[in-house]
């Protein structure tokens, strides 16, 4: 309610009345139209009629124009004078019906019905009640100016913090830039020496590699050599059938020829030549007469149990050694513990146990390494500290440019959330952010819609708040919750609803609303005419 609207209830029910004549039922705005004496026009233009057919409980005019004090046309209307409160209009059908609907009793004139005139009481009450409101609204637009000033000096300081910031936004991309360089600049001997590094290892454990893989030649050949005449003969090859080249089961002397480059027998320089034939199927004398730990295992675990065994020894002749139980037990661990390992896996953590680990860098390297990582460090903070005042340009821009208001007066809820809570649900709206619900008894919170736009109507769009597109309702539609904001002293949600399904509606009491009272002096000759 505005506050204008509040002044001219408390001037119509509080001046001075002078009663002007004119037929029952008709209020003063129509008075011209009823002069006694001179014909009735019906107000619709339809017909004239003599005047004293007004009000003789018989309608002569389709709008009922003529019958504005009786019960007699269905579409008429009465004016209740209401002399000390509002005046007001009820249907013609409730004249003389034995209820009295005018406080000053005048629509029940020939009915019989006992009424009161309760219309000063009435109007003494409403009086006290706008006279509150007007003093809310005063103390609200007070309030509101003191919020525009402060509104107005954060905007200011706001475009000083925004210039500053920009202006502080150029030296750090500088510095991130030459940050950027010298980092570059630290990495680049960095990689050199670290690929300098990893070739020396490389290169160490080729050495190694081959060294190793000269002794087992070395080791092989004397293996292959049973007379140790210092040759390997193609039928020392045909002992080892392992080295058959298709694997068909019949290793001939041509396959054994053609392994020892197609002669037949080599000496120890040029078995070095076809060892590369010959490295990769051969099997150790030694390891050929010893048989796999896995397969062992694999036989004993795999191995049936007969019934015979089983039925040896009757229930309570088996000895109960425990020690001997815990023995097995092990035995049985060691054996799974092998089963469980293949030996390629066990060959090769030996294999990089030999070879082991990479060494560490020299004192050299590792000065490099540690520089280009204390330039990356300073790059990345720096980097960072960017990123931030970037955000804070964007978030400054945004809050300057957000439309808070004519003056400004709603800049104040930016940023800050108001609660409401009731029996079951705790309701929280966050102004120019979103609306949420939560229950009392715990779980996780509602979107009950985000952000939209001022949704008032043209002469007051600042008076209503849309926050759309909030968590689906089952099977219907987004959540949406409309924020209607009246002036009080205080901001407060002062109550939530439901009136349509997934429709929210929240009422808001804010100073920024109330608008400035208008005088409260009137001249000693304005009155009500009644």
């Amino acid at each position: 309610m505005s506050c204008q609207f509040l002044l001219l209830l408390l001037l119509s029910v509080g001046v001075s009345a002078v009663e002007v004549q004119r037929p029952r039922g008709v209020p003063l705005s129509k008075r011209q139209f009823y002069e006694e004496g001179k014909p009735f026009t019906c107000l619709d233009g339809s017909r004239n009629i003599p005047f004293d057919r007004v009000n003789d409980d018989y309608c002569d005019c389709q709008d009922g124009s003529d019958e504005p004090g009786t019960a007699a046309c269905p579409n008429g209307s009465f004016h209740c004078t209401n002399a000390g409160f509002r005046p007001t209009f009820i249907p013609s059908s409730r004249i003389n019906d034995g209820i009295c609907d005018c406080c000053d009793t005048t629509d029940e004139y020939n009915s019989g019905a006992t009424c009161q005139n309760t219309c000063r009481e009435l109007g003494r009450k409403e009086r006290e009640s706008l006279q509150k409101m007007a003093e809310i609204a005063k103390e609200g637009f007070l309030l509101k100016q003191q919020l525009i000033h402060e509104a107005k000096m954060g905007l200011e300081d706001k475009k000083a913090k925004l210039g500053d910031v920009q202006g502080s936004k150029k030296d750090m991309e500088a510095k991130v830039e030459a940050l950027r360089t010298v980092k570059e600049s630290a990495e680049q001997p960095e990689r050199e020496a670290k690929e300098r590094h990893l070739k020396a290892w490389e290169d160490q454990k080729a050495l190694i590699q081959k060294e190793k893989d000269s002794a087992r030649m070395a080791e092989v050949f004397l293996e292959l050599d049973d007379d140790a005449d210092g040759f390997v003969s193609v039928p020392e090859l045909l002992s080892h059938s392992e080295l058959d080249p298709d694997a068909d089961g019949s290793f001939t002397e041509a396959e054994a020829q053609g392994l020892l480059g197609g002669v037949d027998k080599v000496d120890t320089v040029a078995f070095e030549s076809i060892w590369s034939n010959v490295k990769e199927k051969y099997m150790s004398e030694s390891n050929a007469d010893t048989p796999a730990p896995e397969e062992t295992s694999r036989e004993e675990i795999n191995e049936p149990v007969s019934d015979n065994e089983s039925d040896q020894y009757p229930d309570d002749d088996i000895p109960e050694d425990e020690d001997d139980d815990d023995e097995e037990d092990e035995d049985d661990d060691r054996d799974e513990h092998d089963y469980k390992i293949p030996p390629t896996a066990r060959t090769e953590e030996k294999k990089d146990d030999d070879e082991g680990a990479m060494p560490p860098y020299d004192q050299e390297t590792q000065n490099l390494i540690d520089a280009a990582q204390k330039a990356r460090d300073e790059f990345d903070e720096a980097e960072r500290a960017l990123q931030e005042v970037d955000d804070q340009i964007r978030n400054l821009e945004k809050e300057i440019s957000f439309d808070f208001g004519p003056s400004s007066e709603f800049a104040y809820l930016y940023s800050q959330c108001y609660e409401l809570t009731t029996s079951e649900y705790i309701y929280r709206l966050c102004p120019f952010n979103r609306v949420t619900q939560k229950s009392k008894f715990g779980g996780s919170e509602t979107n009950l819609g985000s952000w939209g736009k001022w949704a008032g109507p043209e002469d007051s769009i600042y008076s209503v708040m849309k926050y759309e597109h909030g968590t689906g309702c089952w099977q219907g539609p987004s959540r949406s919750t409309t924020v209607k904001l009246t002036c009080g002293k205080e901001t407060v949600v002062m109550s939530t609803s439901e009136p349509s399904r997934c429709e929210y509606l929240m009422e808001f009491t804010s100073p920024a609303v109330c608008q400035e009272p208008p005088s409260l002096e009137i001249s000693s000759h304005e009155h009500q005419e009644l």
